[in-house]
């Protein structure tokens, strides 16, 4: 795929448009507040009440309530980019609060995914901010690796393991602890054991009211729920068919948001419930704008560029793709590739 050479003045006229919507409202931040925590926490209250009626009704309940759960990431995820109210201060207590219900310590997690903004689908600076769901090797440096390292390689980004196990156990066990948290984010460490602190003091807590069996079937589904759809969510934001990924000096901001991060048409109850995660390339066009502002910074966008839809289908068919064939200039599967 050849790149696309945007002059230096239309990518500033891009950012200019971005820029406009980078503003968030009180009113309407409040508003998402209520509307994702007010049904979450009815979702909570209903498996609680129809538990000792019907346990397996308590645990279907849990898909539109782990789906919920996602909105209130989504609102932690604004917060860390300061995004979701004016006042740093309301930023940090909201962020903080969200953090007791996703089970990802606000400040931790924050840095991490700052380092991911500053280098997404850059294949020469991928050591910072990476994991498997939003970084891959080309084909060359994946056929350059052992048998034994490749396996490796391979086994984690599995679909099954990657998409279905590994996403709860990241945020039910690796977020307990900061085990890539350099020992110099002093602050980054202690937001991961006081956020396990405050956990252990809200679930202490529930369990004393309800029994530990009853929270532990009811909060388990849905963090489960939401870690699974997340993730699929956030390793499909920059690896599907048409993404570019750039090497050897030629990564641009602009080109790096609007090529390389997808954007993702879904019904719109489904851009609500995810928070309109689904424009993710005008967020990494300007990472401030705030979620409820990124549709209409999205159409003010693609009068100025139109980006390709990613269609749901093709949404199923992403996490597949892993591997960034320098040759064909696109990303292709495992399976595609001849050791």
């Amino acid at each position: 795929m050849a790149g696309r050479q945007d002059s230096p003045s239309s990518d500033a006229a891009l950012r200019r448009a971005a820029a406009a919507f980078a503003r968030p409202t009180a009113w309407r931040s409040i508003l998402q507040l209520v509307t994702s925590f007010g049904p979450f926490l009815a979702g909570c209250a209903a498996m609680y009440l129809t538990y000792p009626v019907s346990p397996l009704l308590a645990l279907a309940l849990s898909l539109p309530t782990g789906a919920l759960l996602v909105r209130i990431f989504i609102v932690q995820h604004d917060c860390g980019h300061g995004s979701f109210f004016a006042s740093p201060l309301a930023n940090t207590v909201t962020g903080r609060l969200c953090s007791l219900i996703t089970f990802t310590p606000y400040a931790n997690w924050g840095r991490q995914h700052a380092a991911h903004h500053a280098n997404w689908n850059n294949l020469d600076r991928q050591s910072a901010g990476s994991d498997i769901y939003s970084a891959c090797l080309t084909v060359r440096e994946y056929l350059a690796l052992t048998p034994w390292r490749r396996f490796l390689y391979r086994l984690p980004r599995h679909p099954l393991i990657a998409n279905l196990l590994l996403p709860p156990l990241v945020f039910l066990l690796l977020y307990r602890v900061p085990f890539d948290t350099p020992p110099t984010w002093v602050r980054e460490r202690w937001s991961v054991w006081l956020t396990d602190l405050a956990l252990v003091a809200l679930f202490g807590s529930l369990v004393a009211l309800f029994g530990w069996r009853e929270v532990l079937l009811i909060h388990l589904p849905i963090m489960i729920v939401a870690s699974i759809l997340g993730v699929w969510l956030f390793s499909l934001q920059h690896r599907f068919e048409t993404s570019r990924w750039l090497g050897h000096g030629d990564w641009s901001f602009v080109e790096a948001a609007l090529e390389g991060s997808s954007y993702f048409q879904l019904p719109p109850v489904l851009h609500w419930l995810t928070g309109n995660i689904g424009f993710h390339h005008v967020h990494h066009l300007n990472p401030r704008v705030p979620n409820y502002r990124l549709g209409a910074c999205h159409d003010a966008v693609q009068v100025l560029r139109p980006v390709r839809a990613l269609s749901l289908r093709e949404g199923l068919r992403a996490p597949r793709l892993t591997l960034w064939d320098e040759a064909q200039g696109r990303l292709v599967r495992f399976a595609d590739v001849v050791v």
